[in-house]
């Protein structure tokens, strides 16, 4: 029934991804985008990525809901006064077609495959001091050759339950968080620490963080594991050889030319097993990084500046990166065109027959790093990425990018964007690895629905075909996204 569906909503894009397996819209679907089509344009505030990040308190008044789903939103406890839940949810059909993946080295793949997330989620709140949200999951892959992938499945499993206790100063925006259980963590930019949006299965972590807001200044400290993705019921579980703790700050600031944030943090991480080009030893990295961003006038800027240090096995860790995006809207001008530009260079390791290590680690960063083809992952390497993006009528909105991608050092390897190894660095010199033209169009219903179709293409560099095999990979997704 869930092939029947999405398959008729391609049809209904305009999209015909899977001849072989064409089947009709149910009527009932078909009503349901009408209704969504035609909702009304008064809205409430839309729904966050960080579903446990909303705030439902003005769904008190029964004058501020304005459809089946905002009665879900504040369920009162009769007789006390701020305890209410809040009931939401997701599911996101998701159809991906890959033409040599891992530039054919993957099992060849001759029709796609379906992936599909579901997420339900319920918030509690005892007053204004103490909290509980929890948050189940379930992703299911169907077709893939070769069996799902690391962060393709997982049948049924609690993906986050953590409790809440706050503390509050009076007539004063201060405050202080305790949060201890199961939970997502995701940092400015996402390049280091994300609930893993792209890929069909979330990233969450077990432990505890305290979260504090005192006037413009917001502090969260974290001390957790990372939980392992595992494929079948009730069955994730804490990885035990790996611990992660830290501090993040962030500040708005609206002088000096700024206009925007500054975020300052300190990330924490130990791996017993950590795998490079040089080897697999035990991994204590120290991230230490800064960021600048916002948004004057017609302009966007985002900047970044992260060094690392530490041990690795018997050897000294000292790594870096540096990330800029900036980006300019023609606000007045039809379809509001914004011209952007991306840069980023992550270090890679020198020698690899020392004992020092130089290769940058990403540690948990988001997974559509460089768009939904992600077959590159941020270590050694260097990256210029134009793109453009317009927002069309009917709440159709579209980007166009191309990528181009080199390897900083030539001693190293590349790598994947979940951090293993892809290709040893020793078989070539040569530094291009290839480059990626890329389209996405979006169709957003309303606040619950959007509809994606995203393409791209990978052509194959000298490194690449140097260490093969070295084939063009091409992409297509198209998924829908339902929120409520």
């Amino acid at each position: 029934m869930v092939y029947r569906s999405l398959l008729g909503l391609f049809r209904i894009a305009g999209v015909r991804a899977v001849t072989s397996l064409r089947a009709a819209v149910p009527h009932s679907l078909l009503v349901g985008l009408l209704l969504v089509a035609t909702a009304s344009a008064q809205q409430p505030p839309p729904y966050k990525m960080l579903r446990q990040n909303e705030d439902w308190s003005e769904m008190r008044d029964p004058s501020r809901r304005y459809d089946w789903s905002d009665h879900l939103k504040y369920i009162s406890f009769r007789g006390r006064d701020g305890w209410y839940a809040s009931v939401g949810g997701e599911a996101r059909p998701y159809y991906e077609r890959y033409t040599n993946d891992e530039w054919g080295s993957a099992p060849k793949d001759s029709s796609g495959y379906m992936l599909q997330r579901y997420m339900l989620h319920g918030d509690f709140h005892f007053g204004t001091r103490f909290r509980f949200f929890g948050q189940i999951k379930s992703g299911i892959e169907t077709g893939k050759n070769g069996g799902p992938g690391p962060a393709d499945e997982d049948l049924l499993d609690v993906h986050q339950a953590f409790i809440d206790v706050t503390i509050t100063r009076p007539n004063a925006d201060q405050s202080l968080t305790l949060r201890v259980g199961r939970q997502e963590l995701e940092y400015g930019s996402a390049r280091l620490i994300s609930m893993r949006e792209g890929p069909n299965v979330r990233q969450s972590f077990d432990g505890a963080s305290l979260l504090l807001q005192a006037h413009r200044w917001r502090v969260d400290s974290f001390f957790a594991k990372p939980v392992e993705t595992n494929t079948g019921v009730f069955d994730d579980k804490p990885i035990s050889s790996e611990t992660l703790w830290g501090a993040y700050a962030v500040r708005p600031v609206n002088r000096l030319g700024i206009n925007g944030a500054i975020d300052m943090y300190y990330i924490g991480l130990d791996r017993r097993e950590a795998t490079y080009q040089q080897g697999e030893a035990r991994e204590r990295r120290h991230s230490v990084g800064t960021r600048i961003s916002g948004q004057p006038t017609n302009w966007d800027y985002d900047i970044e500046l992260v060094y690392q240090f530490g041990i690795f096995g018997q050897g000294d860790l000292r790594a870096w990166t540096t990330a800029a995006k900036v980006g300019y809207t023609l606000s007045s001008t039809r379809f509001s065109p914004r011209f952007g530009l991306k840069a980023d260079v992550t270090s890679g390791d020198r020698d690899p027959d020392d004992s020092d290590l130089q290769t940058f680690d990403p540690l948990f960063p988001k997974g559509a790093y460089f768009g939904q083809l992600t077959s590159i992952g941020p270590l050694n390497h260097r990256d210029l990425h134009p793109s453009l993006d317009l927002t069309l009528p009917a709440g159709l909105s579209m980007t166009a990018d191309w990528v181009f991608y080199w390897r900083q050092s030539t001693r190293d390897g590349l790598y994947r964007i979940s951090g293993t190894l892809a290709r040893t660095g020793l078989l070539s010199g040569a530094r291009r690895v290839g480059h990626q033209p890329g389209i996405e169009v979006r169709w957003k219903f309303d606040r619950h629905a959007e509809f994606t179709v995203n393409y791209a293409r990978f052509l194959a560099g000298p490194f690449l075909r140097e260490t093969p095999p070295g084939e063009d990979i091409t992409y297509f997704a198209a998924w829908l996204t339902y929120k409520f």
